[in-house]
């Protein structure tokens, strides 16, 4: 059996350091916003290059508090792309705003930023891609967008924990970046757990406001706000994960690189153009015999995973407000995409042998 993520041979390997922080979690019995949470966000933001970061409860949560604390609400609209996980445009709901989707790249599979332009009306505020399966996207283009027609930009950096472009970490480029920590990313906890990076001063602390409670004295809350806070046990494991951040992400290129030498004849393998570093969250291809694939894959007990297979624009719940609309490539990499496994340590004979189970299905 290959499964798509080895979360238990990570543990293990990391066993008795993650053991002795979450033991000496609950000795100290400061759960909530307790010392590693502080350490935690002191230490990503330095790792990021960001000015703040402020976690939360998850990587939704991380996305909803920054769309507010932008000041985005009911009547505003932000652009973004239809081929990602629901949480990115659930966000902007929750806000009462409308998610406005525009098609995607080919290549990268994220947002086309020649195409954001026309989708941009007097409603809207902000622009949000999507790094998605740890590709970043085009930053530069969409963010002299942003400039040009003065929108805030929000980075959805929940696959993309570590990738670059240029000089930059994503969840640095803009106003707010928003990282998950859900078990399976590359940098995850055991549970739930968020990040919100913040380019100014007065966004963080709004962020900490909203997600305690709307307060910033206890028993005084000026605003709604809510219960987003990630506990003190969940900081203390990605404290001691953050520290092999670097050496995760290389283990997952490593197995990236050896899939796409030796499928790039029978699929079209994911596009990497050397000026970001790609971290491989998914390992993603293209194919149009995917459940042929898919099938010889589940006969040998090897996993394998469609992400995404409906794009937004087409799941029930926005189907009012899309009718009509049709974003071709989004609806054809959906049809076509498959992810294979791929974890640090991932050894290559597993690596060759989904390889070998895919060219066989393919060939």
């Amino acid at each position: 059996m290959i499964p798509m993520v080895d979360l238990k041979t990570q543990y293990h390997n990391l066993k008795e350091e993650i053991d002795c922080a979450v033991l000496d979690a609950i000795e100290s019995s400061q759960f909530i916003l307790g010392p590693n949470v502080t350490a935690f966000e002191q230490e990503s933001a330095a790792y990021l290059g960001a000015s703040h970061a402020v976690s939360c409860a998850s990587g939704t949560d991380a996305l909803h508090l920054a769309i507010l604390a932008a000041g985005i609400g009911p009547g505003d609209e932000v652009i973004t792309s239809p081929f990602t996980f629901i949480a990115t445009a659930e966000a902007i709901c929750y806000a009462g705003a409308t998610p406005v989707f525009v098609d995607i790249d080919p290549a990268t599979f994220n947002i086309d930023p020649s195409l954001i332009e026309a989708a941009i009306t007097p409603r809207t505020k902000a622009i949000i891609p999507v790094h998605l399966f740890g590709q970043p996207a085009d930053m530069t283009s969409i963010k002299t967008i942003c400039e040009n027609h003065k929108l805030l930009l929000i980075e959805d950096c929940a696959q993309s924990f570590g990738a670059s472009t240029g000089e930059q970490q994503t969840g640095t480029i803009g106003s707010l970046g928003c990282f998950s920590f859900f078990p399976s990313k590359n940098l995850g906890c055991y549970g739930d757990g968020g990040l919100v990076t913040c380019a100014s001063a007065e966004l963080a602390d709004q962020i900490k406001v909203l997600r305690n409670h709307g307060s910033r004295i206890r028993y005084h809350h000026h605003i709604i706000g809510y219960n987003s806070r990630l506990d003190d046990i969940q900081a203390a494991i990605l404290r001691v994960k953050l520290k092999r951040i670097d050496e995760f992400n290389t283990g997952r290129r490593r197995v990236a690189h050896l899939y796409s030498e030796l499928l790039k004849d029978v699929a079209t393998v994911p596009f990497e153009d050397g000026k970001g570093v790609h971290v491989y969250h998914q390992y993603t291809l293209l194919t149009d015999r995917r459940d042929t694939a898919m099938a010889l894959l589940a006969e040998k007990k090897i996993a394998s995973a469609v992400y995404y297979p409906i794009p937004l624009h087409r799941q029930e719940v926005f189907a009012a407000g899309c009718s009509g609309i049709s974003l071709p490539v989004a609806e054809d990499v959906a049809s076509r995409c498959m992810s294979l496994p791929v974890y640090p340590e991932m050894p290559e004979e597993s690596v060759r042998m989904v390889a070998e189970t895919v060219k066989a299905a393919l060939s």
